[in-house]
């Protein structure tokens, strides 16, 4: 049945506001509900930014845009693709987490979502059904929010952080907005300050955790995997082990994606691969520091570890290139509570003839003597001139990415990565990071933002229908990536710039799609990949399907 009137103006998906022509709003019944003047997509847009920009905070800047883009898809995106970059930290991160720590008290639209709670698994079925409202979805993006970003459990409230990732797949890639869902899967939190607000929206009890946990996702994979054929499951910022339990249940057998363990790797190991191609080096040549070993510190490793194999190491010997540093210090086979992640990767002591005081990364660096030096740690100035001095004096190029954030979380500033190790550092960091000066030359900082790659991994794998997202397709995907430096400029980053994430995305997503067909992964007639992606891209703009 064809929304029309009242309905139709307060659907996302086939709103255009002030932009329905004459003939249009008699069709849909809208004659006298709009003001009379016709307005272009154009004009709408330019309206709008005149709008945001007069807001003088970032979170009322982000307030503003989630009201565009509960009333009309279309123009949210439109404006987005033209402001990118200026867009990105205020509709993700970093401003987000502020409207994830204060969700419930701001809650005004649900934006589409669906919410899903362990105390009702019957519900699962009627509550898809419902949140996606007859569209054909294609990729959902899930969280549990239990690891949100570097600020914890959010219980309920993560569910913002499902919204935004769907907004980069859009922005950044081209994915269809009508064919996105948001989920989150509320099992609890562990969260006292939720606990005890009243305003909190989410199931007011302690995580439930093991079987029923468990149960509970298989459950909802199960059912998304009926509801909607070829789809696209996409889990985010899950608890660390719960995390490495589904990716490794599902992977081989379904099409989905972990972006805290797949995709901090995949941009981490683009960002080493075009690192490289400036120094000339070799990736089997490299000494690897992990500097927390959670779910993306081990994340990473694993992938940097599967391009090692792909290179033509040994499963043992690839091992061997690296060395995990948690808050025990260098982890040892005798380490207590090591995760399943961390097991594969760990040293023996007799390795060392100090291995009782390898007790922090300073005493590991010295040691050692890595080559690339990795933080997801979220200890704030851990890079210190110290440790990074002894690094670089024992490597002619050290990569050094801290890539905790928010911003007070970093374990480095690029400018002082830069100076300290006069200017033979190769830096990427996990928030943007102006250029810095030095001697003469502009050292340009790489961002590794996973909005880099995960939404052209995404719109690659869907192009082509492809069965699981295997390795060698992640594979590709970084080698898209740091192919793109320009090695020949001085001070060129590790990393393609940001605001042209829309560019990169396309080039992600066609060598992704290639390599699916190219190892009969795809489940279409597609056999071509580039063919296949832009058949499946989405513009912003007002189309006859709207009708």
């Amino acid at each position: 049945m064809t929304k029309t009137g009242q309905d139709r103006l307060n659907d996302p998906f086939l709103n255009r506001g002030t932009a329905y022509t004459k003939e249009q709003r008699e069709k849909y019944h809208l004659v006298g509900m709009l003001p009379p003047k016709i307005q272009t997509l154009e004009e709408q847009a330019r309206e709008v930014y005149l709008q945001y920009q007069e807001k003088s905070s970032n979170l009322e800047k982000r307030i503003f845009l989630m009201t565009i883009f509960n009333t009309n898809r279309v123009l949210f995106f439109k404006i987005f693709s033209e402001h990118v970059t200026e867009f990105m930290p205020i509709v993700y991160d970093p401003t987000i987490a502020e409207t994830i720590e204060n969700y419930s008290h701001l809650f005004v639209n649900p934006q589409n979502a669906a919410f899903l709670s362990i105390n009702e698994p019957d519900k699962i079925e009627e509550s898809l059904k419902n949140a996606a409202d007859g569209r054909d979805i294609k990729l959902i993006v899930v969280t549990d929010g239990e690891e949100i970003l570097g600020i914890g459990d959010w219980g309920t409230q993560g569910v913002d952080i499902s919204v935004g990732k769907l907004m980069v797949y859009t922005a950044a890639a081209g994915v269809d907005p009508a064919c996105v869902l948001p989920v989150v899967l509320d099992v609890g939190t562990n969260n006292d300050k939720l606990l005890n607000d009243s305003l909190y929206l989410g199931n007011h009890q302690r995580r439930v955790n093991g079987d029923p946990y468990y149960q509970f996702v298989d459950r909802f994979v199960q059912t998304v995997e009926k509801l909607f054929p070829g789809l696209y499951l996409h889990f985010e910022d899950f608890g660390r082990d719960n995390a490495d339990n589904i990716l490794k249940h599902y992977r081989d057998h379904i099409l989905t994606f972990n972006d805290d363990i797949q995709g901090t790797g995949v941009i981490v190991l683009a960002g080493i691969l075009g690192a490289l191609k400036i120094s000339g080096q070799k990736l089997t040549d490299q000494k690897y520091v992990c500097f927390g070993a959670g779910t993306a510190g081990t994340g990473i490793v694993e992938q940097v570890y599967s391009e090692m194999l792909q290179a033509g190491l040994q499963p043992e010997e690839a091992r061997k290139h690296f060395y995990l540093v948690d808050k025990q210090g260098l982890l040892f086979e005798d380490t207590p509570d090591l995760t399943p992640a961390q097991k594969p990767f760990v040293r023996k002591r007799s390795e060392f003839s100090n291995a009782d005081q390898l007790k922090d990364l300073k005493s590991v660096v010295q040691a050692v003597h890595p080559d690339i030096l990795v933080g997801t740690s979220t200890r704030s100035g851990a890079f210190t001139q110290d440790i990074v001095t002894e690094m670089a004096t024992h490597t002619e190029r050290p990569i050094i990415f801290p890539l905790s954030n928010p911003t007070q979380l970093a374990e480095a500033k690029a400018e002082d990565l830069i100076h300290w190790t006069k200017g033979k550092a190769l830096v990427a960091t996990g928030i943007p990071a102006d250029p810095v000066e030095y001697e003469g030359t502009k050292y340009e900082i790489g961002q590794a933002n996973n909005a880099l790659v995960y939404p052209g991994l995404g719109l690659g794998a869907l192009a082509v229908n492809a069965k699981i997202l295997s390795d060698e397709m992640i594979s590709v995907a970084a080698h898209s990536l740091g192919g793109i430096v320009d090695s020949s400029k001085p001070g060129a980053a590790v990393l393609p710039p940001v605001e042209k994430l829309n560019v990169f995305s396309q080039t992600v997503a066609k060598a992704v799609a290639n390599k699916a067909i190219a190892d009969h992964l795809n489940q279409n007639d597609y056999q071509d990949g580039d063919k296949a992606v832009a058949a499946l891209r989405w513009a912003p703009e007002y189309s006859d399907e709207q009708e």
